[in-house]
């Protein structure tokens, strides 16, 4: 089968590899859509980050190269020995985790948390960027029929949207900003629309990103235009409750923190390639607090459960339909150079 794998920072490949086998416990599944994600990108750029590059994952063994994607969406083709809750036939997206399931955090049921924790699409196991995949029965969600297929590529990254306000302190009625309108912090739009929050910020310099954040019901603040810390502090009253920092940019984190209320919290979602200095005292004095996220854990259900209401809507966000053949110059450049692009899915066939 048609296969997309990374070799190399800047060396992505699309290659003929053997097809999966539904093997004992796990499905195989025709992927319909896959969505290139902004972890995708730094692994295409910066790599390897979570891809094993000179040693095998401690859990699947593999190493570069290795196929890509972990946002899809597929149909299941066949199921392997002992598989109970998937059928032949099933619409499903993939919560594409590896985990131990002994370490401390295993035990503990935080399976993002794993020591040795991997995802599908980049720690081995086969990708999105594919035709087929096999993933384990329990990582397996059906999809009903009022969730599209791209709506359902759409799931895993908005899982880490939902992830981020449910472990954030954010409360019904609280003020929000979110720093960087890229497609996580728009889907953070949304999860905070679905929690409750009373007021939406987000801090934008891109015109297109800005427009959708608009459209999604974020009152729009441009760093260009206005010093965006001030201009939050004087629309908030005092700070927002909760800032989300979605951009990975060590400058911006400093002026994120700066934006929380006394007494509120910084919640750090975005993966950051360079170190990135904060000032104590802008904590403490403030008595603020600063949490992070990586990836989810038990939130794909409540995700396809909004998708259902209408949150996360795919007509929004996705700005570009590819190819596999196309998923290097117009996708992975694309989204280098075309700074209007939210959300770009590939078709695997």
């Amino acid at each position: 089968m048609k296969a997309l794998r990374w070799h190399g920072v800047k060396d992505l490949r699309i290659e003929q590899i053997e097809e999966p086998k539904a093997l004992p416990g796990k499905v195989k599944i025709k992927v319909e859509w896959c969505g290139i994600c902004g972890s995708d990108l730094h692994e295409y750029t910066a790599g390897p980050i979570f891809i094993p590059g000179s040693e095998p994952h401690p859990l699947t063994g593999e190493q570069a190269p290795v196929v890509m994607g972990h946002e899809f969406s597929g149909q299941v083709v066949e199921i392997g020995e002992g598989v109970t809750n998937i059928q032949k036939g099933d619409r499903v997206v993939v919560e594409p985790i590896f985990n131990c399931g002994k370490c401390t955090a295993c035990r503990q049921g935080k399976y993002n948390l794993c020591e040795k924790m991997g995802f599908l699409g980049l720690a081995g196991g086969g990708g999105g960027f594919s035709e087929y995949v096999a993933a384990d029965e329990h990582r397996v969600h059906k999809i009903p029929q009022g969730v599209s297929y791209e709506q359902g590529a759409l799931v895993e990254p908005s899982a880490v949207a939902l992830y981020a306000v449910r472990q954030s302190k954010l409360k019904v009625g609280d003020k929000a900003v979110v720093f960087g309108a890229g497609p996580i912090g728009l889907l953070v739009i949304e999860a905070l629309k679905a929690s409750g929050a009373s007021e939406i910020y987000a801090v934008e310099l891109s015109p297109e990103r800005k427009e959708k954040a608009a459209e999604l019901g974020a009152l729009v603040i441009d760093p260009k235009e206005v010093d965006a810390v001030q201009e939050i502090h004087r629309l908030t009253s005092g700070g927002a409750d909760v800032v989300y920092e979605v951009t990975g940019v060590p400058p911006v984190l400093e002026q994120a923190l700066e934006s929380v209320k006394i007494g509120g919290e910084l919640m750090i979602v975005s993966i950051f390639e360079k170190e990135a200095p904060i000032m104590p005292n802008k904590i403490v004095i403030q008595e603020r607090s600063i949490s992070g996220i990586i990836g989810y854990r038990d939130v794909f259900p409540a995700v396809i459960s909004l998708m259902e209401k209408g949150f996360f809507p795919a007509d929004q966000l996705v700005t570009k339909r590819i190819k596999l053949d196309d998923v290097i110059e117009h996708g992975f450049e694309g989204l280098l150079k075309e700074k209007n692009q939210v959300k770009i899915l590939v078709k695997a066939e």
